[in-house]
């Protein structure tokens, strides 16, 4: 499954060299997902006296474990109990009263202490729950997509939301073996439904149905996808060097660690997109778009972790990261939605 380490943060140095703001004068930084707060206690360390933090986190657990571990930094923490895709609404007016927003981190996917936890419903390694909720005052749980969806229903989350080549088959099996409860009792019929000869050794064949589910448990992509405009349209241009901006030459930064396909196609197509220039036919003599890049990339296609991590941390085997710059000021254009 994919996640970020509870102790051990991904690609935490590289995360700290794009994000952190060392002083002097005010800024802002937001760490959308802050889990334990692995990357954003490493942030306000290597960051300015006047450097805040906005912790989100949907998990009521995760936020209350941030407060503790981010509580030496006092008021210049501020924790935030709801969905990234809430940002601008919480962002906007710190940002109003302290200074710039210059880094916004989204670590994605499924936390370690979520995971480890068999309540949570979230690993096949124990059995448990079947529930899966992040926000767990949310009203949808994995159980009721399992047991309430029809097989049309169900096959078509799986194979969009797992890119699961065996939807059909998971999807029967499931519908024939319902009322279904528990983590451990739906592992174990997809994978009676998936082929022994096409499995990978190492993986579970059901790790790409409880991927799907969690996904829809948490309306992921859709949340990431309302989010990432919000984050750009709050990120400072990058000032002219010797201009009166907060940090010549710096503009706000977003970084995205992802750790499957359907999160790092919303995440590169949205930065292609803020990077790109003029978008008229090329035979137009003139140009009519008026368009200029909002964003310059800071990560050359996507950068992973290095074998020494991922012997240390097998969670991080699956990250990918891609980093961008705020350049220029005014609305954005050309925004994209989740995949489908």
């Amino acid at each position: 499954m994919d996640a970020g380490g509870t102790h051990d943060p991904v690609m935490v140095d590289r995360i700290v060299a794009l994000l952190a703001v060392p002083g002097p004068g005010p800024a802002v930084l937001v760490d959308a997902t802050v889990g334990a707060a692995g990357h954003a206690a490493a942030l306000l360390a290597a960051s300015g006296p006047e450097v805040h933090l906005i912790a989100f986190d949907r998990d009521a657990d995760a936020l209350a474990l941030a407060r503790r571990r981010l509580a030496a930094y006092g008021d210049r923490v501020v924790a935030v109990h709801a969905g990234y895709d809430t940002l601008a609404a919480h962002v906007a007016p710190v940002v109003a009263r302290v200074g710039p927003l210059l880094g916004v981190l989204y670590d994605l996917g499924v936390s370690s202490m979520q995971l480890d936890r068999p309540d949570r419903g979230f690993s096949f390694r124990a059995d448990g729950p079947l529930d899966m909720r992040m926000d767990r005052e949310s009203d949808t749980t994995a159980a009721d997509l399992v047991n309430t969806l029809d097989e049309a229903g169900l096959a078509a989350l799986v194979a969009r939301l797992g890119e699961e080549r065996f939807a059909r088959r998971i999807a029967a099996a499931i519908v024939r073996a319902r009322p279904l409860e528990t983590t451990g009792r739906l592992a174990e019929v997809v994978a009676g439904a998936v082929p022994a000869r096409t499995t990978t050794p190492g993986v579970h064949p059901a790790t790409r149905t409880f991927q799907a589910l969690r996904i829809a448990v948490n309306a992921e992509l859709d949340r990431f996808s309302a989010s990432l405009p919000q984050a750009l349209e709050l990120a400072a241009p990058a000032a002219e060097p010797g201009g009166a901006g907060p940090r010549p030459g710096r503009g706000g930064r977003i970084a995205v660690l992802s750790y499957h396909s359907l999160e790092d196609r919303i995440a590169k197509r949205f930065f292609s997109d803020m990077a790109a220039g003029c978008i008229c036919p090329p035979d137009l003599p003139v140009c009519g778009c008026d368009r200029t890049p909002a964003v310059r990339h800071l990560t050359h296609g996507i950068e992973r972790p290095d074998p020494a991590e991922v012997a240390r941390n097998p969670r991080a085997r699956a990250a990918k990261l891609r980093a961008v710059e705020r350049i220029a000021a005014g609305p954005l254009a050309g925004t994209t939605g989740p995949e489908r």
